[in-house]
């Protein structure tokens, strides 16, 4: 008779560990704001020399892997699918699905800040403190708006005169997705010689040592995300959603409606998946996304969870790495509103054809704005000068700004891996490296 194992001990899954530390975070940050006062002398030095500097580090060590996992997921991706034929159905079928989404976020979010119009109700007294407050931010934001590119000049600028240049600079991630894009290519192309299976393994390499260094990084994440949560609670407080209550509520509403209704209808009719299945299995992206809002920073869990979903590997990281920054739903819905908002409250009548405008210019804005924080902020700036509003008004909402950019950024991870899902309905890896369909997926 064998005697019994003992039972081994289970570790607390990581979105829960995050989950505790955001609301640790934000509990005790809420409790120091109203208890004790953010300019209490201790709370200044615990936030200037602790919590600020360790949630900066944490995301600086992220960012610092952003430029190699990009490059090496890419070109693994497009590298595996074996031929041109392939890269062109995944290519399109991401495309297709990006654009419809993105429009229907923005046509979502255009509609509900029409019908509740919460810039028309916004007091006057409070918009010209919120102003004054911003004024130094919003100026820098504004310069940075007329240094975006618009047009034809936004298209060339994403093929990179110098790689090295634009892996050096956050802002223009597209140049070096389209470099890594094309070096995939390259390979796909080339004879499958000694030489080109070395650099492919080579570069293999890089995104496993990638992953794995993320891996020791990721799990700083609930003491950053405690970090995050407790200061932003000790310097907004509640004010963070009560002072500008009705834009708040619109877009977190089309954000929540796009995200729990949107989705759920396309991965259900299009990709044949169980959205309650879907959300189970990306709870810990949305978490990481929500804590560090950033899309660039999310990729790397996106990446684990989509493996943990069954997603087929060459689908997977083509389409988050291109996604983390060209599809940004919830951006684009966003900026939408944002542009209708401050319209309402500097009473400019905008009509339905530069609504319609900005609707189109809020898809391109999504899909090129930087996956990092408040990467969209210049983007509205432009917008709004495009449609005669005055973007300095982007000043009015720099309070809030942060938690909708959080909201902002779980709908954009959460639609990367539900297209990620879309995509991969009836796509396969090659057999010699199979990943089988997990329990996350339908046939």
């Amino acid at each position: 008779m064998t005697e019994p194992t003992a039972p081994s001990t289970q570790r607390m899954p990581l979105h829960w560990k995050i989950a505790i530390g955001f609301v640790a975070g934000l509990v005790l940050g809420l409790f120091v704001h109203y208890g004790i006062g953010r300019d209490a002398t201790w709370v200044q030095w615990l936030t200037q020399y602790l919590t600020q500097p360790f949630s900066t580090l944490f995301l600086s060590l992220i960012f610092m892997m952003i430029v190699p996992l990009l490059f090496s997921a890419l070109v693994v991706g497009v590298s595996e699918m074996g031929d041109v034929k392939s890269l062109g159905r995944i290519g399109w079928k991401t495309l297709v699905c990006t654009v419809l989404l993105s429009s229907i976020a923005v046509l979502l979010g255009l509609v509900m800040v029409n019908v509740f119009e919460p810039g028309a109700g916004v007091d006057p007294v409070l918009a010209q403190q919120l102003l004054t407050e911003g004024a130094e931010r919003t100026a820098a934001i504004v310069r940075d708006s007329g240094a975006q590119p618009t047009g034809v000049q936004m298209l060339l600028d994403i093929v990179p005169q110098n790689v090295i240049g634009a892996a050096s600079n956050n802002a223009n991630i597209l140049a070096l997705m389209f470099f890594a894009l094309m070096f995939g290519i390259g390979i796909v192309l080339s004879p499958d010689t000694a030489p080109i299976r070395t650099l492919r393994r080579g570069i293999e390499g890089i995104f496993e040592i990638s992953m794995t260094l993320i891996g020791l990084i990721i799990r700083l994440a609930p003491a950053a995300v405690f970090c995050f949560m407790f200061n932003l609670a000790v310097l907004f407080g509640w004010d963070l959603l009560l002072r500008l209550g009705a834009f708040v509520l619109v877009v977190v509403g089309a954000l929540a409606i796009h995200m729990l209704v949107v989705y759920s209808l396309a991965l259900k009719a299009i990709g044949g998946y169980s959205p309650v299945k879907f959300f189970k299995g990306v709870q810990e992206a949305m978490l990481m996304a929500f804590s560090t809002a950033s899309s660039n920073a999310t990729l790397p869990t996106a990446l684990k969870v989509a493996d943990e979903l069954g997603l087929p590997t060459k689908v997977s990281r083509f389409v988050l790495t291109i996604g983390a920054t060209a599809n940004q739903n919830g951006t684009a819905l966003f900026e939408g509103v944002t542009v209708i908002f401050l319209a309402q409250f500097f009473g400019v009548d905008l009509t339905w054809g530069q609504q319609f405008m900005v609707m189109l210019v809020c898809i391109l804005g999504g899909i090129g704005t930087a996956g990092v924080p408040s990467g969209s902020l210049p983007v509205v700036a432009l917008i709004c000068a495009m449609v005669g509003v005055p973007p300095e008004g982007i000043g009015l909402i720099l309070g809030v700004n942060h938690f909708l950019d959080m909201c902002r950024t779980t709908v954009n991870v959460t639609g990367d891996l539900g297209i990620a899902a879309i995509v991969s309905k009836g796509e396969v890896d090659a057999p010699a490296d199979p990943v089988p369909r997990a329990s996350g997926a339908e046939a």
